[in-house]
């Protein structure tokens, strides 16, 4: 199966109406671009995996969970393990695969009851989740009631690792598609909820991006945008010189107050302020999955509330707005 027979049944036309016609040649064209050479690696390795039918599915629980330890043997499930770690690191989930307990850097799912109760109800709704990773929320979008799940990252060995959760699922209307936001068609109108997680501060252009997703959003659907943000009035904003955390493309910190008025500014409605966290070791960490650096990394020794830079330690923060 060839990359583009492999998104276009991804994108099937009772799943996702109209849209393999128009993502399938940005596909193309991210593909053709090289962003990363172990592309064929990584889908050789979904390619490799064993037909297991699971048991059942529960996108609903924390580790979202694809059957049990009792659907295949011993060595099958150790085969199954060490084809999914080749795909290292993962970095959202966790999942529960055939009863291979994938403990990922983050643990998504706190984020996930951070805000589950606080946006409009999913049931029936049309999502796109930009900037998704892996897809672990798409699945829990899914598990939440939404009629379909369209995501967005552009880092390949996320999409490949998406692509192994899903050979265990089976045929869901969720997708993950090798786009950034950038990729994807301007003023389409067409979701009735739009997830924008971890990518404000990396964008050049805080505004531009604000300015995308309003576009992705049929008028009064729902902006679900978590990010960075330091404390602080309006007018606040943290521009690192050089690296906040250790990540090198981080260009904007604002305070809450300060991204209120520009979710204003940028044409929302009914912008709102739904959540306040400092990340802690216990939701960004080193796992068996993620044997790098992490959060504990990241941070002053002598003074955790700073980063190993000077600045504020990560605090991310959950708001809401509406689309005019």
């Amino acid at each position: 199966m060839t990359d583009r027979e492999l998104f276009r049944a991804l994108l099937a036309p009772d799943l996702f109406p109209g849209w393999a016609d128009a993502l399938l040649p940005r596909i193309d064209s991210a593909l053709e671009g090289g962003r990363h050479g172990d592309w064929p690696q990584w889908r050789a390795v979904v390619e490799s995996l064993p037909d297991i039918s699971p048991c059942e599915v529960d996108f609903a629980a924390d580790a979202v969970k694809l059957g049990g330890a009792g659907d295949c043997g011993t060595d099958t499930r150790q085969a199954v393990e060490s084809a999914l770690r080749l795909l290292h690191p993962w970095r959202k989930g966790p999942y529960d695969i055939h009863g291979i307990c994938i403990d990922t850097e983050w643990r998504s799912d706190l984020k996930w009851r951070r805000l589950q109760g606080e946006i409009a109800p999913l049931a029936g709704r049309r999502v796109l989740d930009v900037g998704c990773g892996n897809g672990y929320h798409a699945w829990r979008m899914l598990g939440a009631g939404a009629k379909s799940v369209i995501g967005i990252d552009p880092t390949l060995l996320s999409v490949a690792q998406f692509l192994a959760v899903r050979h265990f699922a089976g045929d869901w209307p969720v997708a993950v598609l090798p786009l950034g936001i950038e990729d994807f068609p301007a003023e389409t109108r067409a979701f009735d909820t739009v997830f924008s997680m971890g990518v404000l501060y990396h964008r050049r252009s805080p505004f531009d991006h604000l300015a995308e997703l309003k576009g992705c959003l049929e008028p009064g659907g729902e902006l679900v945008l978590e990010t960075l943000v330091v404390e602080g009035e309006a007018g606040s904003v943290l521009v690192p010189e050089g690296r906040y955390a250790q990540m090198r493309n981080v260009w904007f910190i604002p305070s809450p107050p300060t991204l209120l008025s520009w979710l204003v500014r940028a044409g929302f409605r009914n912008a709102r302020l739904v959540d306040v966290s400092l990340t802690t070791p216990e939701e960004q960490r080193s796992t068996g999955w993620m044997r790098f650096q992490s959060l504990a990394d990241f941070l002053d020794p002598d003074d955790p509330a700073h980063t190993a830079e000077g600045y504020p330690a990560p605090r991310r923060a959950v708001f809401l707005a509406e689309a005019p």
